[in-house]
């Protein structure tokens, strides 16, 4: 999946990885080793509403969505 957050004065973040973990108020994003300094984000479902952080998911090649593995 594909996750752009707002980095603040008009920045914006774009980082790839994997949902990994889902909790009640936040959700935990794997990020690719290549590219981040980063193993792990966190943030919470109001980002989302509030769209300081947007999601992508990518389709696999049989149309379903790529998940992490649980």
């Amino acid at each position: 999946m594909l996750l752009k957050a707002n980095g603040g004065r008009r920045k914006t973040i774009e980082r790839s990885g994997v949902l990994a973990e889902t909790y009640p108020s936040v959700f935990v994003v794997e990020l690719d080793q290549d590219e981040n300094a980063f193993e792990r984000v966190s943030y919470s479902y109001a980002d989302i509403l509030t769209q300081t952080v947007q999601l992508t998911f990518d389709e696999d090649q049989n149309g379903s969505l790529a998940l992490g593995q649980q």
